[in-house]
């Protein structure tokens, strides 16, 4: 499967703005077969207890050279930074998940069924390879860590104008480039 292209919306210091966002984009989409995807760099326990609290299911791995991860059964405390990641989890995780986070580089994607047609710029109905949602917490441009919040939404690459057609429907505009996903 190819990746989908994504393109920044908003940057901010407020993480309730962003969320506020990203609802608002998800009133716009066909949400049949909402899941939510979870990916977080952990560097501490004072987050790794309350997010595997959260995500109970989450697998992990350890970063760098270490081969520890959540498949081998070790101990994620004991190998700390390590990268954490849930797929399909339910919408009520994502309060919790957020609130477990302080200042922990995280993204929250939410992956739909698609986008409505945009007319206005030539463009039928969206479909579901390509419709996403990712809200970057203290992470930028989706993997560098940072004090702010972005959110991107996602689109194919052919169907490029989408995404400033997306940020104009809740009052917005892009902010930046359109660029590969890292997944």
């Amino acid at each position: 499967m190819a990746n989908s292209y994504a393109q920044p919306v908003l940057r901010t210091t407020d993480l309730s703005e962003g969320l506020r966002v990203v609802e608002r984009l998800l009133a716009i989409a066909d949400l049949r077969e909402l899941e939510i995807d979870y990916e977080a760099r952990v560097s501490s326990t004072r987050t790794l207890t309350p997010l595997l609290e959260v995500l109970p299911r989450a697998m992990w791995y350890a970063e760098g050279d270490s081969e520890a991860s959540s498949e081998a059964g070790d101990d994620p405390s004991a190998h700390l930074p390590i990268r954490v990641r849930a797929r399909a989890a339910d919408p009520e995780t994502v309060g919790p998940f957020l609130k477990s986070l302080h200042d922990t580089p995280a993204t929250v994607r939410w992956d739909f069924e698609g986008w409505p047609a945009a007319p206005e710029v030539g463009l039928g109905y969206g479909g579901s390879r390509g419709a996403f949602v990712t809200l970057c917490v203290n992470v930028l441009d989706l993997e560098q860590p940072a004090t702010d919040h972005t959110v991107f939404v996602h689109v194919k690459q052919i169907e490029a104008e989408r995404a400033p057609w997306l940020a104009a429907q809740v009052g917005l505009q892009v902010i930046g480039d359109l660029v590969e996903a890292p997944y």
